[in-house]
């Protein structure tokens, strides 16, 4: 019989009780890079200089990992030269283009900062991202076949079109002063530049400068603000870092085993989004992975067409996206041979799994979660996932990261009890913009992350999503805050109180509804609804469903019990 020292057996004691607990820390197997995101470019590049690295069939645009660079290195030249400086911020309005990824990639070879803007958009939501972090460029579409871009900036700044180009003095957005327009319009819009033309601007020695000054912009430099609420009032905008941008990306690319060979990669989701700027874009840069864009907007039909011609090996998308993927391959059986699928932005059952893997030829299904205060993911499915792992869970937490799941007093609950996710390490959020106050209530003096998900870690370590802490709501991969739509509604003359709600849909994952208490003797219908909020804010928070009622439920201390009106409309549409 073995005896065991007691000091050796108190440790294997507090081992057991540790691996008890909901804390997991990955220490990883490979270290974390300082890289910044113009530097990976460059690396890229230099390496796999003739490889596509992004297509666009709707464009009919392909360009190289070196044609790029080269692209990129001609923009930072001409923003320098139009008066931007380096930390100066430059946001793009777009939808998804080969300009969206030259000018993100632009943009960190000159050391500015990437302002993601929702291309969905309307005036005060575009006007109140620029004001609230001093958007001092802007590249944006000319118009699409629903969204004139160019009229809506006329309409928040007539100045626009009576000023030379670069020469923007403009009262309500005054940090803007240069717009670069994209698309076949773009020449003929009065005071703006059109992005080709841009491009020729610098001379070719401003142009080798910007290879001289990459040893200047550090890995820990802000490179990217995303907003992750409401534009009413002041939105929430969190900081990332090179740093942070580079190595999550990279270690997402690993997970999805884009460093096994040369993918191709289907991307259906938009690029301002977290999933389209870190998980795909920057990820392929990581692994040198060719990255298709189908369409500029979302289009199943032209999703299944890339994924066919250009013999995509992954497809990147939202659960939502998936649903139309399949039902349009049910119909169209076209010979496609991808052979793996990531869903993010939303949860996933694990039925739609199933049916992605058989209908659309899959030999993989892989699930992450995150958020953009963590760059983009905290949790993600291994390489060697079996099938419940893969469908029923978000995977494992990520390299270089620690978790935890905490009780209402703070408390570390054991595996397999639900509390609020925590989240500590590298990727965790500079901060947001200019906004101490939020900051400090999402992390703390020990740098844990408060995630407000309802989260278990199972007894293998694996997480899964049981429900959110916050209202936030995710319609078809796009987060939606209640309290935006809400104070716009009640803004309406009939209205006299309104809570806005998510009930659960069977395709996009939950669906917005308000519950509204109108004025004696007036009526509100949800047609009046819609017709309220378009053109006021974006088309994915008009809520799809209306409910009049005479009374809310409440606490004794009067705040509104949200979670009773899900019920009671649940119980209805049974």
């Amino acid at each position: 019989m073995i005896k065991l020292n007691p000091k050796h057996y108190l440790c294997l004691l507090k081992r057991r009780a540790y691996t008890t607990l909901s804390y997991i820390h990955n220490p990883g197997t490979e270290p974390l890079r300082p890289l910044t995101i113009g530097k990976l470019l460059e690396r890229t590049a230099q390496k796999y200089g003739d490889r596509s690295a992004i297509i666009s069939p709707s464009q009919n645009q392909s360009f190289t990992f070196e044609e790029v660079l080269q692209r990129a290195d001609r923009l930072a030249a001409a923003l320098y030269g139009l008066g931007l400086q380096k930390g100066d911020r430059v946001g793009i309005w777009a939808q998804n283009i080969s300009e969206w990824y030259i000018t993100h990639m632009g943009v960190a070879r000159g050391g500015f900062v990437l302002v993601n803007i929702n291309p969905a958009y309307q005036l005060q939501e575009l006007q109140s991202c620029i004001n609230a972090v001093g958007v001092k460029a802007l590249v944006c579409m000319s118009k699409t076949r629903n969204h004139d871009y160019y009229s809506n900036l006329t309409q928040i700044s007539p100045e626009i079109a009576t000023c030379s180009p670069g020469k923007l003095t403009c009262a309500a957005m005054p940090s803007l002063s240069s717009i670069i327009m994209t698309g076949e319009d773009s020449s003929n819009q009065r005071g703006t530049f059109c992005f080709n033309d841009v491009l020729n601007l610098a001379s070719e020695n401003a142009v080798r400068e910007i290879s001289k000054i990459q040893s200047y912009i550090d890995p820990d430099d802000l490179g990217h603000l995303q907003f992750t609420s409401g534009t009413t009032g002041t939105p929430k905008s969190p900081m990332e870092s090179h740093f942070q941008i580079v190595n999550n990306a990279y270690f997402i690319g690993k997970r999805n085993e884009l460093d096994q060979k040369h993918h191709v990669v289907c991307l259906m989701a938009p690029f301002f989004h977290g999933i389209g700027t870190v998980i795909t874009l920057v990820s392929a840069l990581n692994h040198a992975a060719s990255l298709v864009i189908p369409s500029s907007g979302y289009d199943p039909d032209r999703a299944l067409d890339a994924i066919r011609d250009e013999k995509c090996t992954v497809i990147i998308g939202t659960p939502t996206m998936y649903v139309d993927l399949v039902n349009r391959q049910k119909s169209r059986t076209e010979s496609i041979n991808p052979e793996i699928a990531v869903t993010g932005g939303a949860c996933c059952s694990p039925h739609l799994f199933k049916e992605m893997k058989e209908v659309l030829n899959l030999k993989k299904v892989k699930s992450v979660y995150g958020l953009t205060e963590v760059t983009a993911v905290a949790f993600q499915s291994l390489y060697d996932d079996n099938e419940h792992q893969s469908t029923s869970t978000v995977g494992y937490v990520g390299d270089h990261l620690e978790v935890k799941v905490i009780d209402a007093e703070g408390r570390i609950v054991p595996r397999g009890t639900p509390g609020e996710l925590c989240i500590r390490g590298y990727s965790t959020t500079l901060g947001y913009w200019k906004d101490e106050e939020k900051t400090k209530a999402l992390v703390g003096a020990d740098k844990w992350l408060r995630t407000g998900d309802q989260f278990v870690i199972d007894d293998n370590g694996y997480g899964r999503v049981v429900g959110r802490l916050k209202e936030m709501i995710i319609r078809g991969g796009e987060n939606i805050f209640p309290a935006e739509i809400e104070d716009y509604l009640n803004t309406h003359p009939s209205v006299l109180e309104t809570h806005v709600v998510g009930i659960p849909h069977e395709r996009l994952g939950e669906e917005v509804c308000a519950c509204v208490r109108i004025k004696p003797n007036e009526s509100f219908t949800l047609d009046e609804v819609k017709s309220y909020c378009k053109g006021n804010i974006a088309h994915f928070k008009i809520p799809s469903k209306l409910r009049i009622v005479k009374a809310f439920p409440k606490t004794i201390s009067g705040k509104i019990q949200k979670y009773k009106l899900v019920e009671s409309i649940c119980k209805e549409i049974q």
